[in-house]
């Protein structure tokens, strides 16, 4: 059964509207080097071929291994700027999640939907995590990668509270709460002496 998720965890330093936040592009890596290739590799594992990717709260880089084909490849993100500069986008929106949880997709458009080290932000996880769900393909992935980096006055308190293992279950928790989930898998990818990477994976039901 899924747990109550109080509406505190949900707090921020800055409540402040998000679009003036994000305005400014920045160009920079929120992970390293190592880490960046971990979660590159795991999507080489678990990302097929042909697949249609959504890359959410997206920038100007997706972390995409470059030796696959895949099929359409979207990022909704927060910064025109950011998001043009991505070269593994065929196409792109300015989106805010916090103000509109809906994707602004049709049903079954993807087979993967992927969160990279951004999860953190969301202030209506759960109706975002039902949006995915209903984007995504029966069989189709939700993948959440994080780590212990973010922009701290727009993270929401229990990322800044939670360790590794409590970040796994909230985020398993939202899918739960949101529906339409298999049971959400959670793996430890953190490379040695570089920054952690914590995924969490859930597959639509079909």
């Amino acid at each position: 059964m899924p747990r109550e998720l109080p509406e505190s965890f949900f707090d921020r330093m800055d409540a402040s509207d998000d679009a003036l936040f994000y305005a400014q592009p920045r160009l920079v890596a929120h992970i390293d080097a190592a880490t960046i290739a971990s979660l590159r590799d795991f999507y080489a594992e678990r990302l097929p071929e042909g697949h249609d990717l959504l890359d959410l709260m997206s920038s100007w880089i997706s972390h995409l291994p470059t030796d696959r084909r895949f099929g359409r490849r979207a990022g909704l993100g927060m910064n025109a700027v950011e998001l043009a500069a991505n070269p593994q986008l065929d196409d792109w929106q300015v989106h805010d999640l916090n103000a509109q949880p809906d994707l602004p997709y049709p049903d079954a458009s993807f087979d993967a939907v992927l969160n990279a080290v951004s999860v953190q932000y969301l202030t209506q996880p759960v109706a975002v995590f039902a949006s995915i769900a209903r984007v995504l393909r029966p069989g189709g992935l939700s993948i959440v990668a994080m780590s212990h980096r973010c922009f701290p006055t727009k993270a929401v308190r229990a990322f800044h509270a939670f360790g590794r293992d409590e970040r796994f279950e909230l985020v398993s928790q939202y899918h739960a709460h949101a529906g339409g989930f298999e049971p959400a898998e959670c793996i430890d990818r953190s490379p040695e002496r570089a920054d952690p990477l914590w995924i969490v994976v859930a597959r639509r039901t079909a």
